[in-house]
């Protein structure tokens, strides 16, 4: 199972060193993780993932671009369309960008296919989520992201109740978010051998793992990963 974590402000060079799948850098500004600057060198391993609420396509492109971002995570209100669109406006960009730089014609498809962008839709579950919202994104999005409905599109510091998830019609894969910490190994092991966690690609970790917004505990994390990925 993979593990991303998500925030990263103050020190993705220091959590970049426990080797995680995916990293996620907010561009949504009323954040309190809001990152703008520079992302630093990462080993190629790691994604970098941009989340964005209800961005315009420009923005989101712009930013995959400044930040040769790998995936984009979608928490507000876009819609399958937005998803199709910003699909194929990437695959065009990463070409004209290709172009640019002369990469052999020969390399130009490889290139592609290896950087193609994953887009990641997040849905908020609190008691309970109508399921068939999901069929119209089945083929514009690469993976779902089932997240706790909160008062904030996310990092609201709280789990939703996975079982919900025994529910789950597709087989899309998806990352698990919400709340999740250390205190939460235990469940998390009892959810992974459990029908839930059938198509459940990666764990996904914020709050839970902060001294204070954007500044992650690494202490706490390496034990996580150790304890539960490992």
């Amino acid at each position: 199972m993979k593990l991303k974590v998500c925030g990263m402000h103050h020190n993705p060079t220091e959590v970049a060193q426990l080797q995680p799948d995916y990293l996620g850098f907010i561009f949504w500004e009323p954040s309190s993780r809001y990152f703008e600057g520079t992302i630093p060198q990462l080993p190629k391993s790691i994604k970098k993932v941009g989340v964005f609420v209800d961005a315009t396509i420009e923005e989101v492109l712009e930013k995959v671009e400044q930040y040769q971002l790998d995936a984009v995570q979608l928490h507000g209100k876009e819609s399958p369309e937005y998803c199709e669109t910003l699909k194929d406006n990437f695959l065009s960009i990463r070409a004209q960008s290709r172009k640019k730089k002369v990469v052999p014609l020969d390399e130009v498809s490889t290139a592609l296919d290896l950087t193609n962008l994953e887009i990641i839709k997040v849905f908020s579950i609190k008691d309970d989520f109508d399921f068939s919202v999901l069929e119209n994104y089945e083929k514009v999005c690469d993976y779902f992201l089932f997240d706790t409905k909160g008062k904030l599109p996310g990092g609201n510091g709280y789990t939703f109740d996975w079982t919900l998830l025994e529910n789950y019609p597709s087989t899309k894969p998806f990352f698990l978010s919400g709340g999740i910490g250390l205190e939460s190994v235990e469940k998390l092991k009892a959810f992974r051998k459990s029908l839930a966690s059938k198509h459940c690609y990666a764990i996904d970790v914020n709050s839970r793992f902060e001294t204070e917004p954007g500044l992650k505990n690494i202490e706490h994390l390496k034990t996580f990963k150790n304890t539960l990925l490992n």
